[in-house]
């Protein structure tokens, strides 16, 4: 969304009928000039410029985000920064630097320099930054429209998106764990940060470099996965690939049986001759969402000698969001040419992304060379296919390859891959010391199998037995910061330990961090016996009862469970004749020890967790003995160490 944003400040919906077929006639203007300009050789060719934009997530104290992003530019002051969706992230972006020679060094530097400049402006305004694909703290609170970037384009996309889609929207996705949730806006979108990479190509062979880069897209996602965990839910390897299609389709429900392409996308079918293929099937599946002032005439600027900027073409593109982006752009007066690759998250260190980089950069360039026509090789569906699986299992896909055999992707990566990619980076002229550095990281990646996705998957596991989910997502975020500061690659990374969330008081900030969410509930019409076994064996104090569609009707204690057996045996009861219906109950958002304040007025040892009028936790004595504990703990070993 960054280079849009930037390059066009003034934005609209474009919603009533002049204004849409004014900004479709430029559109069309802009497609036309460009089919000029590759016949006339306006392009740039013979530069193998490359970029990269960075997206972090600004976060807390308490390791949550933190809606930090206007006051972050402010004190940058700095171009290279602009803003994102949400007011809890932050692009950084570099200047392009030629692949050749110390290319890729040239950008790590400047990398780790805009990634330590923000950390330490975050540091003076109390919070931090962290590159992961998707913040384990972040919960469906952070979402609200309150938290988007008060931007006109962003405002404006989502007017439009929720129109297209006739009403909420709604998220489902399955892996490991399952989350389905709906929600208002697009902010959905905002739980996204990636790393994305720009390669210019010649407009000449553009066609055979972008099927080459759709191909590519699997086993690239199978080694750079680092997103696993959504709302405390184990899903996908790469579960930003899911979520964004998902929070920015424009589809209604009600036209589902149709057969149209989601907003973000793989795409529909191989290029077979030049980039205005992409931007036409663009044109003509997508609405436009947002309009500007046009005031650019590109014919005629083409008549005067001058490049036109193609304002309407770059900002449809900017809403239209395919894995492999083709991107137009005028540097020093003239136009070139881009793929931008944008499936790579953020993280988990600015080592591994660029490492992730270098080994596109060097397959796009020896398959170029050596592979005559890989559309011949290999079926469109398959290489989507590939790429979905990979985001879905990481290095555990399997893969159709060019030649039909079905390879592991680890084997893949390491046996074929990786050399090619070293033939692909010396032919463009890479230092030798970098080829050999940044391949390595891969290399040993794929070789111990510890992806960003891996390590995060093998610390929550790890943390569940001896911590609750909110501490094992602060404890994830945190050992990712300090890693990040010690500038090593993920396959050289500790599982994250309890301990390096720095337990402190203001981390027990809310009820979420401590209530149960697995619950066992029981219907009205449940005899007491049944609710009577339930608490033995799932060894539970307390049973919710709840009607179809999950509102909370009552609570049952031990105790009325124990009178109600004493009396008949609870045959002749329900669950309905025993349960409790004046309830306190909480949200998420309860400060614990509100929580806390709350039971002991009360004498109550079990609060329900409510959210949107819907049970989403339980809160008992127990899991407030459990905090009261470590708070203690914490007080000695400060005494003892003071």
């Amino acid at each position: 969304m960054a280079e849009t944003t930037r390059a066009h400040k003034e934005v609209e919906t474009v919603r009533d009928g002049q204004a849409h077929r004014e900004f479709m006639r430029a559109l069309l203007t802009d497609v036309r000039a460009l089919e000029r300009m590759l016949a006339e050789g306006t392009f740039e060719s013979g530069q193998r410029r490359i970029g990269a934009e960075q997206e972090m997530f600004l976060i807390d104290r308490a390791w949550s985000p933190a809606r930090g992003a206007v006051a972050m530019l402010e004190k940058l002051e700095d171009p290279h920064y602009t803003t994102e969706l949400g007011q809890f992230q932050l692009e950084a972006n570099c200047d392009p630097q030629r692949l050749h020679g110390d290319g890729l060094a040239q950008m790590h530097a400047q990398l780790d320099a805009l990634v330590a400049k923000a950390r330490g402006a975050a540091d003076s305004l109390g919070m931090d930054v962290v590159l992961m694909g998707i913040l384990p703290t972040l919960r469906k609170a952070d979402l609200g429209l309150d938290a988007m970037v008060p931007s006109p384009r962003y405002i404006a996309m989502n007017k439009m998106v929720t129109e297209l889609r006739g009403g909420r929207f709604e998220l489902s996705i399955k892996g490991l764990d399952e989350l389905i949730i709906d929600h208002d806006s697009v902010m959905l979108e905002a739980c996204n940060s990636s790393f994305q990479v720009h390669l210019q190509v010649d407009p000449g062979d553009f066609a055979r470099r972008y099927n080459i880069a759709q191909v590519l897209l699997g086993p690239l996602m199978s080694v750079s996965a680092n997103s696993p965990l959504v709302f405390g839910r184990r899903l996908w390897a790469e579960t930003r690939i899911a979520l964004f299609r998902q929070a920015v389709d424009t589809r209604s429900h009600t036209h589902h049986i149709r057969e149209t392409e989601a907003r973000v996308s793989f795409g529909t079918r191989w290029v077979k001759e030049s980039v205005a293929e992409i931007f036409k099937e663009d044109i003509s599946r997508f609405r436009a969402l947002v309009g500007t002032d046009l005031d650019e005439d590109p014919m005629a600027m083409l008549d005067r000698g001058e490049v036109p900027k193609l304002k309407a073409l770059r900002l449809h593109n900017g809403t239209i969001y395919r894995w492999n982006r083709a991107c137009f752009g005028v540097t020093d007066g003239r136009a070139h040419l881009r793929i931008e690759n944008r499936i790579m998250p953020s993280g988990p260190s600015v080592l591994d992304q660029i490492a992730n980089a270098a080994f596109w950069f060097g397959l796009m360039a020896e398959m170029n060379a050596t592979v005559e026509d890989v559309t011949r090789l290999i079926d469109f569906d398959v290489a989507g296919s590939n790429f979905y699986t990979a985001a879905r299992e990481g290095l555990g896909a399997s893969f159709t390859w060019l030649d039909g055999e079905e390879v592991p992707a680890r084997n893949l990566v390491l046996d074929r891959l990786l050399p090619m990619a070293e033939a692909g980076l010396r032919r463009e002229g890479v230092n030798d010391d970098l080829v050999a550095k940044y391949l390595s990281v891969v290399d040993a990646r794929a070789r111990t199998s510890r992806t960003g996705a891996r390590w995060v998957f093998s610390s929550w596991n790890a943390l569940r037995e001896k911590a609750s989910p909110g501490e094992a997502a602060n404890a994830i975020v945190a050992a990712t910061v300090q890693r990040q500061r010690e500038g090593l690659p993920v396959s050289q990374w500790e599982r994250a330990e309890i301990h390096e969330a720095q337990t402190a008081r203001h981390h027990y900030l809310r009820v979420e961090q401590y209530m149960k969410t697995d619950l066992f509930t029981v219907q009205v019409d449940d005899p007491v016996e049944m609710v009577a076994n339930l608490m033995v064996w799932e060894r539970i104090r307390y049973v919710p009862v709840e009607d179809k569609d999950h509102r909370l009707l009552g609570l049952i204690s031990y105790r009325a469970v124990l009178r109600a057996l004493a009396d008949d045996g609870g045959r002749s009861r329900g669950a309905g004749q025993v349960m409790r219906t004046e309830l306190l109950t909480v949200s998420p958002e309860t400060p614990t020890v509100e929580a806390i304040r709350l039971m002991r007025r009360h004498k109550v040892g079990c609060l329900p967790v409510m959210q949107d009028g819907r049970l989403v936790g339980i809160m008992t004595d127990d899991d407030l003995m459990e905090i009261a504990t470590k708070l203690l703990e914490e007080r000695l070993s400060e005494e003892s160490s003071g």
